[in-house]
């Protein structure tokens, strides 16, 4: 069986895809950008700001399903310049408790929006 999720409390799809898929006992959250949820449009700031944005659109998408961050167990990070890992690094990590969900990180050319990161997730259910 499968279903999507969609909620007001993350930026609605830009293109053909949906925010979320929950599939057998699985949710697979498509990655996310610094896209405001009310706006549509990248959030102004730095790194932080964006990487704020974008684990709070994942939370939102986690909520709507019935889970949370504790029940994340794979993420994704694709990032425009590495140079802002650590940055990333500070603001995802604030998410999570121990034991972290399994993680790749890949800098990429460009970015949906010319977003400085993306972040998809999977989480249990």
């Amino acid at each position: 069986m499968r279903e999507t999720i969609n909620t007001q409390d993350a930026p609605q799809a830009i293109g053909p895809y949906s925010q979320a898929v929950r599939a057998g006992g699985l949710l697979f959250v498509s990655g996310q950008i610094p896209l405001d949820p009310s706006t549509g449009e990248i959030v102004e700031g730095d790194i932080r700001a964006q990487t704020e944005r974008v684990m709070q659109n994942i939370g939102g998408i986690l909520t709507a399903a019935g889970v949370s961050f504790d029940r994340v167990v794979r993420t994704t990070i694709f990032v425009a310049d590495l140079g802002d890992f650590a940055t990333i690094n500070d603001v995802y990590g604030s998410y999570f408790e121990a034991p972290a969900p399994a993680r790749a990180t890949f800098q990429v050319a460009r970015l949906p929006k010319d977003a400085r990161v993306e972040i998809d997730a999977i989480a249990l259910l």
